[in-house]
């Protein structure tokens, strides 16, 4: 019996739009033609790959023959990495992976609650498992759609879950799970999940320092928004990546585009005017516009339900440090040994490198309190 084909891409065929509807027509010979095409295959070559001769083949492509038994199916699903039940089949491992993808779906979601709630290491350790059972699936060739698109959720999830959690030095892993995340969204061609993929993967590309691609993925992720909701989950990343970069027209532009939609779109942990207040001065202060921030510093708004816990902590960061251009340094170490301690119960190492960088040589005593505490996370971590 030949080899079966090993072109992973080619396997992942099935998680297309076209391969879900030829798998949901749950016709044998429309399957089987597909399965050739992918892997370009003859009729010869796939008898051989399933121990039928090309007439037989050519007879069931055609409907001038069918196969009914179980066991005939279960060799067919078997060989070409089915889902048993495109081809009527419905057993206990079928019924396992469907109970397994629902389950999966429930802890994508409560790890996002939890990160969310300033819960990201639980959030960690809910999707490590998840990711390599589904990855694990994957390697045995079993690529259908709803395995890949729960993939990529897990794989992003579990990325920015890292982003919350690893120190500076390592955000980069962050950034490249999301990026595997992006690219099973891509392939899957659903506009709403590539969306999502993108505005997490540009966000957690600004973490690590990788700017440039960071405002491209953002602002191809306020392009393919399919509606005012997704624009706005989009601007306020593509806000902060803009400022990181230091450019201050593309900033300004989409503040004033997010500013726009705030009275029409349900506020969320991120798109909420205590997050906008945060990015407008952190841009402002990276694009040489600090006597503007320092205006702005005490006209915020109050934090609100929807905003997620480590957002209190960046802003105490930010307005710390534009206290410290404004020359108010009691203020500035007011606010910084706030954020030291919210940092530290939420287990934020990149935000207390954030304080240790705020404080400099100015802030010695905030800056050494920063650093124990960060030295104790790491050890923690290395547990």
């Amino acid at each position: 019996m030949p080899a079966r084909p090993l072109a992973q891409h080619a396997e992942w065929r099935w998680a297309t739009t076209q391969a879900q509807l030829v798998l949901n027509s749950r016709d044998l010979g429309l399957i089987l033609r597909f399965y050739r095409r992918v892997h370009g295959l003859n009729q010869t070559a796939l008898g051989a790959l399933l121990g039928y001769d090309k007439t037989y083949v050519s007879a069931l492509e055609l409907g001038k023959r069918r196969i009914d038994d179980v066991g005939s199916l279960r060799h067919i699903s078997a060989q070409l990495r089915l889902p048993p039940h495109a081809l009527g089949i419905t057993d206990p491992a079928d019924a396992d992976h469907r109970a397994m993808v629902q389950f999966g779906a429930s802890t994508v979601r409560l790890a996002e609650i939890a990160r969310q709630s300033g819960h990201a290491s639980e959030a960690v350790s809910e999707l490590w498992p998840l990711v390599a059972r589904l990855e694990a699936r994957l390697e045995d060739g079993h690529g259908e759609r709803e395995v890949l698109h729960l993939l990529g959720r897990a794989r992003i999830g579990l990325g920015v879950a890292l982003g919350n959690v690893l120190p500076e030095e390592r955000l980069g892993t962050a950034a490249a799970w999301t990026l595997k995340g992006l690219a099973l969204a891509v392939y899957a061609d659903d506009p709403q999940f590539t969306g999502y993929a993108l505005r997490m993967h540009g966000n957690e590309c600004r973490k690590a320092g990788i700017r440039g691609a960071a405002v491209d993925r953002l602002t191809r992720a306020v392009a393919v928004a399919p509606d005012d909701a997704a624009r706005a989950a989009a601007l306020p990343l593509l806000a902060r990546a803009a400022g990181a970069l230091g450019d201050a027209a593309l900033f300004d532009r989409t503040i004033q585009q997010a500013d726009h939609l705030l009275g029409s779109v349900p506020h969320t942990s991120l798109f909420n005017p205590f997050a906008l207040h945060e990015i407008r001065l952190r841009g402002l202060a990276d694009t040489g516009r600090v006597e503007v921030a320092i205006r702005l510093t005490e006209n915020g708004p109050a934090p609100t339900l929807a905003v997620a816990p480590q957002w209190r902590v960046i802003e105490l960061i930010t307005v710390a440090g534009i206290m410290l251009a404004a020359h108010d340094v009691r203020g500035a170490a007011t606010a910084l040994d706030s954020a030291v301690g919210e940092a530290t119960v939420q287990r934020l190492p990149h935000q207390l490198q954030r304080i240790m960088r705020t404080a400099g040589t100015r802030l010695p005593e905030v800056q050494r309190t920063a650093a124990h505490a960060l030295e104790r996370l790491r050890g923690e971590m290395a547990a």
